[in-house]
This record gives C-alpha cells, sequence and structure tokens, in this order.
C-alpha cells in the first residue's frame, strides 16, 4: 500500500509538470502523452501504475519485455520500444509491441518491412534523430534524416507515427531546447518535402524526466518518464 501511495504521488507530480508546462507554453494538458519508462521497473510496480489509469509504457530492452511478458500478459495497456533496436532482435521484439521509436537507419527500416511483410502485418513507428550530437546516443544524423525519412516512405509495411529524440545531457535550458526545436523542424521539413504523412498527427516524442518542461514547450506530444516515477534504476 505505501509504495502504491508513493507511485500515486509520483504520478501526481509529474502530470502536475506537464500541467504547468503546457499552460506556459500556451498548449492543452491533452496534447501531451505520458510514456511511462520502465526500464528495470519490476511487473508488479508497472501492473500498479497502469491501475493508477496509465495507458503507455516502454521498454529499452527487448530482454525485458520478454521476461515481463507472462506477469503483464492481462494487462492492458500501449507498449512501445524506445531503445536501440540490433537487427537480430527484431523477430523477437515483434511479438511485444506495436510500435517501435527507435527507427535509426535504413537496414533497420528495411528488415523490418521484410519481416513485418512475411508476418502479413503492418508497424507503427518514429524515426529517431540524434538532434544533441552526441556520439554516445542513438538516432540517424541530422544530414542522412531526409534520406532515411524517403527510404521508408517507400516501405508500405511501417506506418510513421512521429519522430523522436533523445536530448542533450545538460542542464543549460537553451543548448537543451535547441535539441527539442531541431526534432520539430524535422517534422515540418519532412511533411513540406512529402516525406512524411501531412494527413494525421505526427507525434513529438521527446522529454524525460529532467527536461520535460523544456521538452513540451518546443512542442513535444509524448514525454518518457521513469525515475520521477518509480524512483532510481535498480541495474542488478
Amino acid at each position: 500500500m505505501e509504495e502504491n501511495a508513493h507511485i500515486k504521488e509520483n504520478l501526481a507530480i509529474v502530470h502536475s509538470e506537464i500541467h504547468s508546462a503546457c499552460l506556459a507554453a500556451g498548449r492543452q494538458e491533452q496534447e501531451v502523452r505520458l510514456l511511462l519508462a520502465t526500464k528495470t521497473v519490476a511487473p508488479a510496480i508497472i501492473r500498479k501504475a497502469i491501475a493508477l489509469g496509465e495507458s503507455l509504457i516502454g521498454e529499452n530492452k527487448v530482454q525485458e519485455y520478454q521476461q515481463k511478458a507472462a506477469e503483464l500478459q492481462d494487462v492492458h495497456c500501449e507498449r512501445h520500444f524506445i531503445g536501440h533496436l540490433q537487427t537480430n532482435k527484431i523477430k523477437e521484439i515483434l511479438n511485444y509491441v506495436t510500435c517501435i521509436q527507435s527507427v535509426d537507419r535504413i537496414s533497420l527500416a528495411e528488415k523490418l518491412s521484410a519481416q513485418l511483410a512475411l508476418l502479413d502485418r503492418y508497424l507503427d513507428i518514429y524515426i529517431q534523430i540524434n538532434t544533441s550530437g552526441e556520439e554516445s546516443k542513438s538516432g540517424v544524423k541530422p544530414g542522412e534524416a531526409l534520406r532515411l525519412m524517403e527510404t521508408i516512405k517507400g516501405l508500405p509495411r511501417l506506418k510513421v507515427k512521429g519522430l523522436m529524440t533523445i536530448g542533450l545531457f545538460s542542464s543549460e535550458e537553451i543548448p537543451v531546447r535547441k535539441s527539442y526545436s531541431l526534432l520539430r523542424d524535422f517534422k515540418d521539413k519532412g511533411q513540406a518535402e512529402g516525406l512524411l504523412p501531412v494527413d494525421t498527427k505526427l507525434e513529438l516524442s521527446m522529454g524525460m524526466s529532467s527536461d520535460l518542461g523544456w521538452a513540451i514547450k518546443e512542442g513535444s506530444t509524448m514525454v518518457r518518464v521513469g525515475s520521477a516515477i518509480f524512483g532510481k534504476r535498480n541495474y542488478r
């Protein structure tokens, strides 16, 4: 019960932060979805968060979806993959998710499409762009992003639902917001050049526990929050 109350309190704080950021940006709170980043979070804790009204989770590793699948099989929520995806894990991850947010290279997109064709399935994806320029982070380089969009446009099994990025690791507002505004610019440019869908709302998945307010001011429609809700990650 105490742990359940702790999660409830943290969720309320995060939703309050989202509300405040939307208010400051002149936006409606319902424009921004909360994705629970559940890396290293036990299934029982995830169940509690879903029972409290959340509906979207994301994992960074295929293995974690596999390990948690049995204990979460009766839980009704949307499941995304938000980590770097190796091509040899494609078949496995398709057993657990309906959206992959981290499509960041042509080889991955083509192999995903080929596997989906074999399964006669379609898949929602986000294109991940490395807008911070940090070598440690995944994502297609900005100079190669439009080419990736063009390739994916020719792969009908992949349904582009948005763009994703991981913001610059910094406590300084201006450079962090610049990394987010760049993703918004890519959305606008991709749509203007006919490389991204224009007939549906494209999501911008950007912003995490430490900088979600800045991301919302730059147009984020989905923030990915883990530690602010579940506490410090346990990597054991």
